[in-house]
This record gives structure tokens, C-alpha cells and sequence, in this order.
């Protein structure tokens, strides 16, 4: 039973990751839009608008109740709380706090409200990645993770990811 609750876990966790990246980018290219003449605008808002809520409703919220509830279920059947699983704990409580973040900006743009650029919105888009890669790491090498290297290797990330989105930020003026 115990491997079929993983793999639950794990398919969900994999569909509501999905669901926090392209979310992202649909608030992206919903910003976007703003910058569109009519009746172009409008067209792609409503299109927008249409995509945002049913990915958000319909597959995001879905596989986030359905990602904590399997690994609850297995962190009952576990009946024990090792170290690592504190931390990566801790670091599923962000990525939910950043989930509730990401609702605020649904419910924002359902209403038409554009309250961050599409920069903002790339830079916050990597937030998740930070979050995958941490929570990843911690489920694989468990007790086996240095700090020291865990933290160094999530700040080089960090500035990966920020250098590309300015490299890409500058392509995009180039152009």
C-alpha cells in the first residue's frame, strides 16, 4: 500500500508543479496582452482569463489537496519524523504560502487587475523552481544532505536563475 500512496503522491506532485509553472506564464502573457491594441486585447484576455481559471481550478488546486493529503497519509504510515523530513517540510509550507500567493494573483487578473510587469511575474515564476529543486534534493539524499552544501547549492541556483532571466530580459530589448 505504502508504494502506491508514493506514487500518488508523486503523480500529483508532478501535475501541480505543472500547474504552478504555466500559471505563471499565462499571468505572463495576460500582462502582456495589456500592451495589445484593441480588439486584440480583449480577445486575448478572455482567453486568458479562460485558461487561467480552469488550470487554476481544475488541475492546480486539484493535484495541490490531492499532493497533501497522499503525503500525509504516508508521513502517517511512516509513524516516525526523521531531521530531513523537518526541513523539507518546512519547505513544503513555502510552496504552499507561494500556491496562496500565486491564488491572490488569480483572483487579481480574473478582475482584471495587473498589478506586477511581466518581469516581476518571470522573476516570481522561479520561486517554484527553487522550491522543486530544494524539496527534490531532500526527498532523494535525505540524512545524507550537508547543509553547508545544501545552502550553497541553493544560492548558485539563485544567481543561475537570476542571470538568465536577465540574459534573456536583454535578448528580448535586443530584438
Amino acid at each position: 500500500m505504502y508504494l502506491y500512496l508514493k506514487a500518488l503522491h508523486l503523480i500529483f506532485i508532478v501535475t501541480w508543479f505543472s500547474g504552478l509553472f504555466y500559471i505563471v506564464r499565462l499571468f505572463i502573457y495576460n500582462t502582456e496582452a495589456q500592451e495589445r491594441p484593441e480588439p486584440e486585447r480583449s480577445v486575448l484576455q478572455k482567453q486568458f482569463t479562460i485558461m487561467i481559471r480552469r488550470l487554476w481550478y481544475g488541475i492546480t488546486w486539484p493535484s495541490a489537496l490531492l499532493t497533501l493529503i497522499f503525503g500525509l497519509w504516508i508521513w502517517y504510515l511512516l509513524n516516525a519524523t526523521p531531521g530531513w523530513l523537518v526541513i523539507k517540510l518546512v519547505f513544503v509550507a513555502g510552496l504552499f504560502a507561494y500556491h496562496l500567493s500565486l491564488h491572490i494573483l488569480v483572483r487579481q487578473q480574473m478582475k482584471g487587475l495587473f498589478k506586477f510587469s511581466s518581469q516581476q511575474l518571470r522573476i516570481w515564476n522561479e520561486v517554484a523552481t527553487i522550491f522543486l529543486v530544494s524539496i527534490v534534493i531532500l526527498a532523494v539524499v535525505k540524512q545524507n544532505m550537508s547543509l553547508i552544501w545544501g545552502l550553497l547549492g541553493l544560492l548558485l541556483l539563485m544567481i543561475l536563475l537570476m542571470s538568465a532571466i536577465r540574459i534573456y530580459k536583454y535578448i528580448r530589448l535586443k530584438k
